[in-house]
């Protein structure tokens, strides 16, 4: 034979509010087993939105248009001064050089991607008007023209529709704003509508479409339409600056390594097609501008050269003539070493200060004097001017002739050589102006890709998993702390001042017993009978002691068990209670004054009928109302007939005298009322009990319902007596794993064994 014993407070046992121990101190701290059994209480919570976001993200990584990427590589290349070939020395007269973070802003530019975009025409949106939600889907997945319509309704598609619109220009109100619904009318024909025309117009693929308007004209011109008669298109014209300014966020540029004056030019789109094209239209259009740069710098020097070639030539003549006359009069004139020493060096000098100032001119054109480069070259100048000083000081103290000799022919060869440089240099850049060529080359052209970069697939399922997990968990642990029950009884003793004078635990068995009450089958289910060794029923033995105190200074002998609301156990309490009592010798009567929904009867195998509401209707006396001996020395009165105004009849006289009376037969008289916050009912019986106690379920009854109920029946003229805590689980992690703490001691079922 197994007997079980089980241990509450002393608190309880006393019928006072139990001290609070310094376990209690723990409530506020992280119980990681408490989170465990939230989670697993909530366990379809979580897994439903685990399974609603991964079907999401499934559905999202299958559905989503599928993104592609494609990128072009340029070169800066640096043309430096001393570059091999004929064109080296003319470019380094107008070369400008740019750091490749220079080039990468010359590319965002608008300059060039409005260039791009021209060249693509790629503010123009021309598509099908394909099925919400599912149409692009099944439009990459079909393999040839659907049937316009979905249910009958409008012109939506889902096949291999497509449209190529070579131009489309619209009045500058309608950029940005107006899509343009156009329908195929088979053969070649479609009409075009949009609010901002009085009627459709029609047209001709492969013939251009104009129409008037008050503020501007529409031209569309289309050279590519597949789609049965009635599949509709959607078309619309970006403004330029728009499209411009969309593609310059979309567009990444990057350097290729460090210094390497490679730039990646990377875009990504929807569209394979049109992703290369406009890639390849930025590149051509930045070589283009890079070229074209060029060419105008090469253009205004060898305007200047043209304007001092011919100023050149006649210092040249002019210095051939006068060296001529020189030597007809004189002769020819032998230098001595030093005075051919004097000569060479003179020649170089004049030659470098002519082309510095030569270098000045061209710098002047561009920058002021206070410029740094300006300021430079200037310094250059006066330093070959004081070297040719001093060595026109060492002329001057040779012989006169041989002084003019020198100095006719040093004009000669300075000039002379100054002009053929000059010749050569706009020759050269006649030749770059003519050569299209720049310092920026593409390596690599925009490719159409094949794999879609964007939706990653794997990633996304994954992502969706863990932020369902994620969610479902926050959602259980939310709603567990914003809708949560009482889950320690020490919470009710300090938060409402009511003692507990049971703790009752969960058991299976009354799980069992209620599933044969609710399929019907007949006999006694009541856990005090068919398992009286349960810890469920330990418990209610306690409350019997308990109760023996709190009853010694009542009135009467009557005990009224309610709750707060439905649901938490209180008829379960009444009936276990009055048996425990009944088998502990005492005569007891139970009443099932639930005349809303009281069921006390099905725990017993009893009809419903003939109980109190006939009662106190006066249609049935109260022998005859009465079960007698349903278990030995206890007799039940179900609730008989639910009545339409239960509330009237239990504040009745007849139901006052009726307790009166059963007080006298018997012992005990148990009472079953209905809920409090649900009925007025238990307020209006309750100041004619001895001792009133509530029922609280754990993780269900709040303490709000709790004061709240407290409050309503003190309000009626009868204080609550205390507490039941009924159903809790001792099974969970928090609560077996140590058993429960309560006021001190631990709440735990001990088993003895003969």
């Amino acid at each position: 034979m197994n007997t079980t014993a089980v241990t509450t407070s002393s608190g309880a046992r006393t019928g006072q509010p139990a001290a609070i121990s310094t376990a209690a101190a723990d409530d506020d701290e992280i119980n990681i087993s408490e989170w465990i059994d939230i989670l697993i209480d909530r366990k379809w919570l979580v897994a439903a939105v685990t399974a609603l976001a991964l079907v999401l993200g499934v559905a999202y990584a299958v559905m989503a248009t599928p993104i592609y990427q494609s990128n072009l590589l340029v070169q800066v290349e640096d043309a430096a001064p001393d570059a091999k070939g004929f064109l080296g020395e003319a470019s380094s007269l107008f070369e400008v050089k740019t750091p490749a973070t220079g080039e990468i802003q010359v590319i965002r530019s608008r300059m060039v991607l409005g260039a791009a975009v021209d060249q693509t025409r790629a503010y123009v949106d021309a598509r099908p008007r394909y099925l919400p939600v599912l149409g692009t889907w099944l439009a990459r997945r079909a393999s040839g023209l659907s049937e316009p319509g979905f249910l009958g309704i409008g012109g939506y598609v889902n096949g291999k529709e497509s449209i190529r619109v070579v131009r489309f220009d619209v009045p500058a109100e309608l950029e940005d704003e107006a899509s343009f619904l156009l329908t195929a009318q088979g053969e070649g024909k479609y009409t075009l509508k949009n609010a901002a025309l009085d009627r459709p117009l029609t047209g001709i693929v492969g013939q251009p479409l104009h129409h008037a308007l008050e503020d501007g004209a529409i031209d569309l011109l289309i050279d590519k339409l597949e789609g049965k008669p009635g599949a509709e298109f959607i078309v619309s014209r970006a403004s330029q600056l728009r499209t411009v300014e969309n593609l310059q966020k979309r567009l990444q540029l990057s350097e290729q390594g460090k210094q390497s004056n490679v730039i990646s030019v990377v875009l990504e789109d929807s569209d394979r097609d049109r992703l290369s094209r406009i890639l390849n239209a930025i590149g051509e259009q930045y070589v283009q501008q890079n070229v074209e740069r060029k060419a105008a710098e090469a253009q205004k020097t060898l305007i200047f050269l043209d304007e001092q070639l011919p100023e050149f030539r006649r210092q040249l003549e002019a210095s051939e003539d006068a060296y001529t006359r020189f030597r007809n009069k004189n002769g020819t004139v032998a230098f001595d070493e030093e005075a051919k020493g004097v000569l060479a060096q003179t020649i170089e000098l004049q030659t470098k200060l002519l082309e510095a100032q030569q270098k000045r001119r061209e710098l002047a054109a561009h920058f002021t004097d206070a410029n740094l480069r300006v300021r430079t070259i200037d310094g250059q100048i006066a330093a070959i001017e004081k070297e040719i000083g001093g060595l026109n000081a060492r002329v001057s103290r040779m012989p006169t002739l041989q002084q003019d000799a020198l100095r006719l022919e040093r004009d000669v060869r300075v000039n002379s050589g100054l002009y053929q440089s000059l010749q050569n240099n706009a020759l050269q850049l006649r030749l770059v102006k003519e050569g299209k060529t720049g310092n920026v080359r593409l390596l690599d052209k925009a490719a159409k890709p094949k794999q879609p970069i964007k939706p990653q697939k794997s990633l996304i399922v994954a992502l969706a998993l863990a932020l369902g997990l994620l969610a479902g968990t926050a959602l259980a642990i939310v709603r567990s702390w914003l809708f949560r029950g009482v889950q320690d009884p020490q919470e009710i003793e300090s938060h409402t001042g009511l003692p507990v004078y049971s703790v009752v635990p969960f058991t299976a068995e009354q799980t069992a017993l209620d599933q044969s009450i609710a399929a019907g089958v007949k006999g006694i289910k009541l856990l005090a009978v068919t398992h009286p060794d349960s810890p469920s029923i330990e418990a209610l033995r306690s409350l019997r002691i308990a109760l023996q105190f709190a009853t010694l200074e009542a009135g009467n002998n009557r005990v009224l068990i309610t709750g707060a609301t439905p649901g938490i156990g209180k008829s379960f309490v009444s009936g276990n209670f009055a048996a425990i009592m009944a088998h502990a010798g005492k005569r007891v009567l139970l009443i099932d004054a639930d005349m809303r929904k009281g069921h006390l009867n099905k725990q017993f195998g009893l009809p419903r009928e003939n109980g109190l509401s006939e009662l106190l209707a006066g249609e049935l006396s109260a022998q005859q109302a009465i079960r007698s001996q349903v278990l030995p020395n206890l007799d039940i009165l179900t609730t008989g007939k639910l009545p339409t105004n239960p509330a009237d009849m239990l504040m009745s006289e007849s139901f006052v005298r009726l307790l009166d009376m059963m007080s006298a037969q018997y012992e005990l008289v148990v009472i079953d009322t209905p809920p409090v916050l649900v009925a007025a009912d238990t307020a209006a019986v309750a100041p004619y009990m001895g001792a009133v106690l509530l029922v609280a379920r754990a993780d269900q009854t709040q303490l709000g319902e709790l004061n709240e109920s407290a409050k309503r029946l003190a309000h009626g003229g009868k204080a609550v007596s205390g507490v039941i805590f009924n159903g809790i689980d001792l099974t969970r992690r928090h609560y077996g794993s140590q058993g429960y703490r309560y006021g001190g001691y631990r709440y735990t079922a001990y088993k003895y064994n003969d």
